[in-house]
């Protein structure tokens, strides 16, 4: 190979490589521009009364079951509360009916988010900050299951903020799933129960208060054991 040959050779690898860069940047960008339009959205768009929920859900009988969970699923890839929409649901339909309505649109929603973040952020995060996430990454691929598991039974930890952020990790897509879906159940069913037995302040009401608790208490210890048995390490 001649000296000319190489210089090509170089010039080719020098143009793909800010080609790779230029095309990283711009998914980047479009990720942060979907993320800030979520947030906005979530922000200044004003979430409707359960009245109008009830009116909506009269008049569209049972369709308004599938389009409570799209429309579940939508609203809180935003910063919209996520249990406020659970309690309304289940005050709307009752609790066994709100119940997989909801926990499907909270999959929805947290899968989409994570697709979301694993196509347009992760090269970005890949490249400019290299081997100083290999780390979480690496925690992440051997507890990933654990770890969403604990992060879902915290009712606490904004919803919105660890969807789009898984996607930027490492988090292999089995155990993002797998965890949110058995994660999110517990506080899923506090919220909703709350919403279908609140006005009532009879034992399910109190049940479901006690079970958030509990569920932020527990998963506050097993946050602080794993943190304590990495330092140990």
């Amino acid at each position: 190979m001649t000296a000319a040959d190489s210089e090509t050779d170089r010039a080719s690898e020098d143009d793909h490589a800010r080609t790779v860069s230029r095309r990283v940047v711009a998914k980047l960008v479009v990720f942060v521009a979907i993320v800030a339009i979520a947030v906005a959205t979530g922000l200044l768009v004003d979430l409707p009364s359960v009245e109008q929920v009830q009116t909506a859900a009269d008049e569209l009988g049972w369709w308004s079951l599938a389009v409570f969970a799209l429309l579940y699923g939508a609203i809180t890839m935003t910063p919209a509360p996520k249990s406020v929409i659970s309690i309304a649901a289940g005050a709307v339909f009752g609790f066994w009916t709100a119940l997989p309505v909801v926990l499907l649109g909270a999959l929805l929603s947290a899968t989409g988010s994570f697709f979301l973040g694993k196509a347009l952020g992760r090269g970005a995060v890949e490249k400019f900050t290299g081997q100083r996430v290999d780390k979480v990454d690496r925690l992440l691929s051997d507890r990933g299951l654990v770890a969403v598991l604990g992060v879902r039974m915290v009712p606490v930890i904004p919803f919105m903020a660890v969807n789009y952020a898984s996607g930027l990790t490492g988090l292999r897509r089995r155990d993002y799933i797998l965890g949110s879906a058995i994660g999110m159940i517990p506080g899923v069913v506090a919220w909703v129960a709350i919403g279908a037995f609140g006005l009532e302040l009879g034992p399910p009401f109190w049940i479901a208060v006690s079970a958030l608790g509990i569920l932020t208490a527990t998963a506050g210890l097993v946050a602080w054991k794993a943190r304590k048995a990495e330092s140990d390490a």
